[in-house]
């Protein structure tokens, strides 16, 4: 499943696509207008994403606008989570006023793209918050906590099943006497293998988490 959605985002940006979005947030720097947001949304943490920008300038008639070129050449452009940042390199898409920049985000929670520096000789220095990183269990299916949870309980059970039949064994409710025979040898060694096959088994559940 992950193998596929690596494959999928990886083809929308082969031939540099920015898949369009509703949940950008818009800033107006005097006649200039300034959209930030992330190409894919919503944002997973440990995915590869784009900040994406767009810097137009309206023009008189209603949904008519001129998309403003070579922006970050005199705007900086950085990105800001809690007391982190990191300038980033901008992109300039096909499409005239439009940027991107790819980015791993590692964390959930709220971003904001810093940008500083003149549009055309007009300044700017504005902070604009994107919409918050969410964690992967917005696209696992089927839910891995819940399956999770069934092999905890499986392992609780087993774990418990095991220490009765030692204390059984020790306490002589068993068949197998305690003294120190064959038959109670091969007991414990049966134990022994039950016991290190239950913590191979907690290993590997935590390894899959």
């Amino acid at each position: 499943m992950k193998i596929a959605l690596f494959v999928f985002i990886g083809l929308l940006f082969s031939v540099g696509m920015i898949v369009p979005s509703f949940a950008h947030t818009t800033v107006h720097v005097e006649q200039y207008e300034i959209e930030a947001g992330w190409a894919i949304e919503p944002p997973v943490v440990g995915i590869r994403n784009d900040i994406v920008l767009k810097v137009i300038e309206r023009e008189g008639d209603e949904g008519k606008f001129t998309g403003i070129t070579s922006v970050f050449k005199g705007v900086d452009a950085t990105v800001m989570f809690g007391g982190a940042s990191k300038k980033i390199d901008v992109n300039s898409d096909p499409r005239p006023g439009y940027y991107y920049s790819p980015i791993i985000p590692t964390k959930t929670g709220t971003y904001q793209v810093e940008l500083k520096g003149e549009i055309r000789g007009t300044p700017v220095d504005i902070k604009i918050p994107v919409e918050d990183v969410e964690p992967t269990a917005v696209l696992d299916f089927p839910p891995s906590n819940s399956e999770g949870s069934g092999d905890v309980a499986a392992l609780k059970n087993a774990i418990s099943s095991l220490q009765q039949d030692i204390s059984k064994l020790k306490s002589g409710e068993s068949d197998v006497s305690y003294d120190g025979g064959a038959a109670y040898d091969f007991a414990i060694f049966g134990l022994s293998i039950a016991a290190a096959a239950i913590i191979l088994a907690i290993i590997a559940l935590i390894k899959r988490k």
